[in-house]
């Protein structure tokens, strides 16, 4: 598949990715990219970020491929059973662990436990070993009740700008040759 057979949905976590983020970066080089902008970034409520997740996905044209990063993983996650169109995969980044109550803030709780079932479609899952909002062993444990390629990103944070990951460009690189392994 190419990125012109999709409606690529950029989907961010919690506050949003900033103009340096590669979400952005992502977003304004792909022309069939679009954001789920959310209603409150800060103060993320579960049910509202996933019901506007499934109405972009529902509103799409062509297959989607959703690019979530971290609270937006879990959104997507939960948001799975409202999508009436196909989805032709989905690629998932720095997925936090939501069920720690360590977490802060702690509202980021209510997205929660993550289901566990095998996800419909393919996916692949990016996970850090030095990610403060999520253990690789916790990445690894659900990518793999999901059935999604586990990518180790090595020591990169929460792969976020923050963590040098603006351009990210193996990032891009995982991600085109996912894209070119997908079903229109």
């Amino acid at each position: 598949m190419k990125a012109s057979d999709a409606d690529i949905l950029i989907i961010p976590g919690y506050t949003n990715s900033g103009p340096d983020h590669w979400q952005s970066r992502w977003q304004a080089k792909l022309s069939t990219a679009r954001r789920v902008e959310q209603a409150e970034w800060a103060k993320p409520v579960r049910d509202d970020w996933v019901t506007r997740i499934a109405e972009e996905v529902n509103a799409s044209t062509r297959p989607v491929v959703l690019v979530a990063h971290s609270l937006g993983v879990p959104s997507v996650i939960h948001a799975i059973p409202h999508f009436r169109n196909k989805i032709a995969g989905a690629f998932f980044v720095a997925p936090p662990d939501v069920a720690n109550p360590g977490i802060r803030p702690r509202h980021l709780m209510t997205f929660g436990p993550y289901p566990r079932e095998p996800l419909p479609f393919p996916t692949i899952t990016v996970a850090s070993r030095n990610d403060p909002f999520g253990t690789y062993e916790h990445a690894d444990d659900i990518a793999a009740s999901w059935g999604s390629l586990l990518v180790d990103a090595g020591e990169s944070g929460h792969i976020n700008a923050a963590s040098g990951h603006g351009p990210w460009p193996e990032g891009t690189m995982v991600f085109a040759q996912f894209l070119s392994r997908l079903n229109p």
